[in-house]
């Protein structure tokens, strides 16, 4: 092929869905733009046709029966023949845990039923053209060995070939360079889709949870007050009585001594008082997960640093308590004097929790003590970059603004290598087990801070020393 038309015109698609009317929807319209299209109605169905045939795409529905999209998916990845046959699913699953599964398992997208034709054949273009730049670099990588070879064998009898050999050979990597580039932004591209559905999810759910508290919490903690007030009138009116009939009935006074008056008024402030701690606690998680979310609310504008981190640390709170076989996290603030900061609040709370999240993960298997530093502070760039230990790992600053916010995040577990450093802002780079990690946390904190703030983000660390992010956004932008 020498062309994306070429590739639209020969296309191979797989279409697995349970529901006919779907299959024929699909079918007609893919056809239309022409095409090949095969369609089956079940999993085991599907992974027959292709072990005969391996399509260029498959399009694959997840609630079906005897086996679900996730279980077809997972098998066509662990067959080294399918693995790298691009799976799109389409489902009418919209939470954001069925979307994070699909990726874990190998989906490449996410298409959430009832869907609009212009997305689908989008996205197909997407992914079809995203596998045809794979095969072309392979291919142009491949032809360029073989060119080299057969040069270097020509250029031992006849010097003169050695000087268009080297020409050949600069034209070659600039075309697999401009290659290797194209891929790159096609799998960043892919990454922020991702990251974004993912957070427009969690968003929405944070803010329903947070709204769905914060209705009954407010009615308890309304009512506390006249629950006090009742109490206390009918204790006075209570007092009244034994003031006027200072000899009760022998029936009253067991009764008053079974209960114990004068402790039951005494417990109960204290438990009114308790309560009163644990709603105004509620009402504080609330007010956190609200400015985490922050939904609709992504202009740029002035926010208090501190504000974010305690927020963020308030909804780890349960990661940092001590359990039985898991000591506690202690976090020690050595916070500055800092101005408020203009910038994306709710991104920048992301990188916090990516942070923060990333420093108890490092310190899951750490003895005691584990301990997480938070530091901020006023300076400028240049003179952060000239005292830092080691060089920035993998960073492209821009042009470095007088005064910046400097928020310093360390751990004291076991550290990172260098050669891990040097990766750990890459795209899907990740050191977890598989399941247990993406490989975006990072890469999407460092487009929020460098490309969306402007600012820089450095890693310092080495095995057995812990590790420290460094994060500093510029108080004044251009």
């Amino acid at each position: 092929m020498n062309s994306n038309q070429g590739l639209v015109l020969v296309a191979d698609l797989l279409v697995v869905d349970d529901t006919p009317d779907n299959l024929r929807l699909l079918s007609t319209m893919l056809s239309e733009q022409g095409y090949k299209v095969r369609k089956v109605i079940n999993g085991p169905l599907a992974l027959r046709v292709v072990s005969v045939a391996s399509p260029d795409l498959i399009l694959l529905d997840i609630n079906m029966p005897e086996m679900n999209g996730y279980e077809v998916c997972e098998q066509l990845k662990a067959d080294p023949k399918t693995s790298e046959i691009p799976v799109i699913f389409i489902s009418a699953l919209d939470d954001v845990w069925d979307k994070v599964k699909a990726f874990e398992v190998g989906g490449v997208d996410y298409i959430t039923k009832p869907f609009q034709c212009e997305e689908v054949l989008a996205r197909v273009k997407n992914q079809l053209s995203l596998r045809w730049l794979s095969k072309q670099l392979s291919e142009q990588n491949a032809r360029l060995q073989q060119e080299i070879r057969d040069k270097e064998a020509a250029a031992r009898h006849r010097q003169q070939v050695e000087d268009a050999l080297r020409q050949s050979e600069a034209r070659e990597r600039e075309k697999a360079q401009e290659l290797e580039l194209t891929l790159s932004e096609l799998k960043r591209a892919q990454s922020q889709l991702i990251q974004s559905e993912k957070m427009s999810s969690l968003g929405q759910m944070v803010a329903g949870v947070a709204h769905e508290i914060n209705n009954p919490v407010g009615f308890i903690y309304s009512n506390l007050f006249l629950a006090r007030q009742y109490f206390q009138d009918l204790s006075h009116l209570v007092e009244l009585y034994q003031q006027t009939y200072p000899h009760p009935t022998p029936e009253i006074q067991q009764l008053t001594s079974d209960f114990d008056l004068n402790f039951l008024r005494e417990d109960w402030q204290k438990m009114m008082n308790s309560m009163q701690v644990g709603a105004e606690r509620i009402q504080q998680i609330v007010i956190s997960l609200q400015s985490f979310s922050r939904l609709n609310k992504s202009d740029l504008k002035p926010i208090d640093i501190h504000e974010g981190i305690n927020n963020t640390l308030l909804l780890l709170q349960y990661r940092l308590r001590a359990e039985s076989a898991r000591p506690e996290i202690e976090v020690i603030k050595d916070y500055g004097q800092l101005p408020k900061v203009t910038c994306y609040a709710s991104q920048l709370n992301q990188v916090f929790m990516n942070l923060l999240s990333n420093a108890i993960d490092a310190l899951e298997s750490q003895p005691a003590p584990r301990r997480i530093t938070i530091r901020t502070s006023m300076a400028t760039a240049e003179s952060q970059r000239s005292n830092s230990q080691f060089p920035i790992a993998n960073c492209q600053f821009p042009i470095p603004e007088p005064q910046y916010v400097v928020i310093r995040i360390a751990d004291n577990g076991s550290g990172i290598s260098e050669a891990v450093r040097q990766k750990i802002f890459d795209p899907f780079f990740t050191t977890k087990p598989v399941g247990s990690g993406t490989g975006l946390g990072l890469a999407i904190c460092y487009q929020i801070v460098v490309e969306r703030h402007q600012g820089y983000i450095s890693c310092v660390s080495a095995l057995g020393e812990g590790t420290e992010f460094i994060v500093e956004i510029p108080i004044k932008k251009e």
